[in-house]
C-alpha cells in the first residue's frame, strides 16, 4: 500500500469518467478535480489492507480502481460482509457516527482509493456547498442501500432485532 499522485500513478482519474460512479454521480467536475488534488490516492496491491479493526474513523475512502472486501468485527467474530466496488465509499458511516472502525478493509485486487479525511470533508463543504450536498446524499443514498440489504438478509435468515 502506498500513497501516489495523481500523475505518477497509471488509472485513468478523469471526473467525466469518476462520475459514473455512485459517490460521484452528479458532482460538477470541478469539484471531483478537488477532491483528488486535496484528497490522499492510496494505491494498495491484492491482499493490502487498508485499515483495520478499532482505527480512528476520521476518513472514508472511495474505491476509484478495483474492489475491496469489508470484515466486520463484533464479539470477537470476523465475518466478511461486502465488497466495495468501483464509485462505492467505505469507512463513511465511523466518520459520521464519530466511532473507530468496526472492520477491516483489504484490496481483493490491485486497487486505486480516495482518502477523504473529515477535515477534507469538511473543507469541501465550505468550498462547494452545492456539490457537498449531492456527495452526502449519494453517500446517504449508498447506505440506505446497504440497510436494505441487511434487512433483506435478516428476513432471509429469519432474524429479528430486540429494540
Amino acid at each position: 500500500m502506498k500513497t501516489v499522485l495523481k500523475q505518477d500513478t497509471s488509472y485513468t482519474l478523469e471526473p467525466s469518467r469518476l462520475k459514473e460512479g455512485s459517490v460521484f454521480g452528479a458532482l460538477s467536475e470541478r469539484s471531483i478535480t478537488y477532491l483528488l488534488k486535496n484528497g490522499a490516492l492510496i494505491e494498495l496491491e491484492s491482499g493490502d489492507q487498508l485499515f483495520d479493526y478499532g482505527d480512528k474513523g476520521d476518513r472514508f475512502y472511495v474505491v476509484l480502481e478495483g474492489c475491496l472486501d469489508f470484515y466486520k468485527t463484533h464479539n470477537d467474530q470476523t465475518c466478511h460482509t461486502r465488497s466495495i466496488n468501483f464509485g462505492e465509499a467505505v469507512g463513511f458511516v465511523s466518520m459520521i457516527a464519530l466511532h473507530d472502525k468496526v472492520g477491516k478493509a483489504i484490496a481483493k485486487e490491485n486497487s486505486l482509493v480516495l482518502e477523504v479525511t473529515s477535515q477534507l470533508f469538511s473543507d469541501f463543504h465550505d468550498d462547494y456547498a452545492f456539490d457537498f450536498g449531492i456527495l452526502l446524499m449519494n453517500l446517504s443514498r449508498d447506505m440506505a442501500r446497504s440497510l436494505r440489504e441487511l434487512g433483506n438478509a435478516l428476513v432471509e435468515n429469519h432474524v429479528s432485532i430486540k429494540a
